[in-house]
């Protein structure tokens, strides 16, 4: 190099932007992700791919095995399995998306007030998340739908409520650390309000954990409403769902082989492609040294 060569100015990136790189060249994660968009495409775009209405009855055309006609086969009364398959992909998913979305919401609120106040607060809201914790999650899903009824609405609170602990514990552990940060203090001592300092201080620097829980809990949160619709605590007939279709075919599993393994399979590959996203953010994520953000 000669002496009057200037420097090469080499461009900061980001802990966050390297996370999310690192995640993109993950093999696994392209093609959890590649899959999870082709059934949500599917899915949602169910109404171009086919034209039959999924809660039609044709009782003469019961019990078809897959054909041209029907690439996934007729129901017990008649019913088009491929179209119920599509639609009803739009609602396990919507009813695994939102039941994690309330879950950690709320569980993420609770862990900030509680680590961030300590206190009574504290040992209240720890007091509450040790009641829940003491059920199983499906177990607590099911009283909760005891006491509520069954229905789509419900099956999405109770979801929502059996992942309270895990992201209140986890949000929890990390604010009790970060609070004692020296630049905690300072925001403090230039008169940053408690939650300003929650939300632009100490929220930020716990995404990194929570993302990890966040994108693999995705996936239990579908099974569980897929587990919840095949008890028929979820979606009441004739509604097309996953775990409902599956509870339906069950009769049918020794002549009818289609009705269980579509919506089986759908399951199966939704689940898979959630967990390898989330098992590659993980590695990302463990991998990765995270600055402290200072506003």
């Amino acid at each position: 190099m000669s002496a009057n060569a200037s420097p090469v100015l080499v461009t900061p990136v980001s802990p966050g932007v390297r996370m999310f790189r690192q995640v993109l060249r993950n093999r696994s994660a392209q093609f959890g992700g590649i899959l999870l968009l082709v059934l949500i495409f599917a899915s949602y775009a169910a109404p171009f791919l086919t034209n039959k209405d999924p809660n039609k009855n044709f009782p003469s055309q019961s019990l078809k095995a897959p054909s041209l006609a029907n690439p996934m086969g007729t129901d017990g009364v008649g019913r088009d399995v491929l179209a119920r398959f599509l639609y009803g992909g739009q609602l396990s998913l919507r009813i695994g998306l939102v039941g994690i979305a309330i879950g950690a919401l709320t569980g993420i609120t609770l862990g900030l007030v509680s680590g961030y106040f300590g206190g009574w607060i504290d040992a209240f809201i720890s007091w509450f998340n040790d009641v829940l914790m003491a059920f199983p999650d499906i177990l607590l899903a099911l009283a909760i739908i005891a006491i509520l009824g069954p229905g789509i609405e419900n099956a999405m609170l109770a979801i929502g409520i059996s992942f309270i602990p895990s992201f209140m514990r986890l949000t929890r552990s990390s604010v009790l650390a970060l609070r004692e940060m020296t630049y905690i203090e300072a925001a403090r001592a230039l008169g940053s309000s408690d939650a300003r300092i929650m939300v632009t201080h100490i929220l930020p620097n716990s995404v990194r954990t929570l993302l990890v829980l966040l994108t693999l809990g995705i996936g239990s949160s579908i099974l569980a409403g897929a587990a919840l619709n095949f008890l028929g605590l979820g979606a009441q007939p004739p509604t097309a769902e996953w775990g409902a279709m599956l509870n339906a075919g069950m009769k049918y599993v020794r002549q009818a082989w289609w009705l269980t393994v579509f919506p089986g399979l759908g399951i199966f590959l939704a689940v898979l492609s959630i967990n390898l996203i989330g098992d590659a953010v993980s590695d990302a994520v463990a991998g990765t040294t995270i600055a402290p953000v200072k506003k």
